[in-house]
């Protein structure tokens, strides 16, 4: 019998312990550590964990294998509080709280959206274009400040046109240190300076003093922005934007020399009546 190995790279603390193909996607049973201490959310009351597994499994999407969707299965653990008697989740490492998608999944998504919108990556991933938009509303809910110990030299900076025809522009920060695991960083609301600051400042003073380049269009408001907060850092420019404006430059070119007519729609003509 064939055998065929899978290699993932899976968060810290998560161990895959079952495989099943089912027609054209795969699921890979996973756990984790559970922690020796929980919180009650609804009286507070802290004690050593307490824990048990619903009759149940759950079952988020997570990156594709081999361009096939997969996804993660798991009995999912709960807390009982001896206090009151409430029943928690336990929440996964790998997952917020609410969504049926993982962490990493969220961050290929966003990825997706930079020269793109929800709509075309709703249809590239197999998604709503409503779990698109939760996607970017959750990430621009988070504010708190990137992890100081995450050493950072390279850093990539995007616009994100979230509908087409609609000026609705998010700013994404992206961590390019590891060109094979880029991450997300931050978003921002806007496509401005300022929206290219807030993301920037979610980095610590060290870390934006440790950047030696940042990848962006030729924004002039990203520019200042990176000009302001990155001082040790050179701008690369993608060569996706420098070919654009190549092109652009051409066409102008083009309509300028002698003989160049402009295309015109064909239109139905009139008809007239003799006199």
């Amino acid at each position: 019998m064939a055998e065929v190995t899978i290699d993932l790279d899976t968060p810290e603390g998560v161990e895959i312990c079952g495989y099943v193909r089912h027609e054209e996607g795969h699921a890979f049973e996973v756990r984790w550590g559970w922690p020796e201490r929980c919180v009650c959310e609804q009286c507070g009351h802290e004690e050593a964990a307490r824990i048990a597994l619903k009759d149940t499994v759950y079952v988020v999407r997570d990156l594709e294998v081999w361009g096939q969707p997969s996804f993660w299965v798991y009995q999912p653990p709960f807390h009982h509080c001896s206090q009151c008697g409430r029943r928690q989740h336990v929440l996964p490492p790998f997952k917020r709280k609410d969504v049926s998608y993982t962490y990493r999944l969220e961050e290929a998504v966003l990825r997706s959206l930079i020269g793109s919108t929800e709509e075309d990556v709703s249809r590239r991933w197999g998604i709503s274009a409503e779990t698109v938009a939760l996607i970017v509303e959750n990430q621009l809910g988070e504010v708190g400040a990137v992890d100081p110990q995450r050493k950072i030299t390279d850093v990539g900076i995007d616009e994100i046109s979230l509908k087409k025809r609609h000026k609705q522009y998010v700013t994404i920060l992206t961590d390019l240190s590891d060109p094979k695991h880029p991450q997300v960083l931050a978003v921002a609301q806007g496509r401005d300076q300022a929206a290219a600051e807030t993301c920037l400042n979610r980095l610590s003073a060290e870390q934006r003093q440790g950047v030696r380049t940042h990848r962006s269009d030729m924004s002039l408001a990203y520019a200042a922005a990176c000009g302001n907060l990155l001082p040790q850092s050179q701008q690369v420019i993608d060569r996706f934007h420098v070919a654009r404006q190549l092109g652009h430059a051409a066409d102008q070119v083009r309509k300028k020399r002698p003989g160049h007519t402009r295309r015109r729609s064909p239109t139905k003509s009139k008809r007239t009546s003799r006199p």
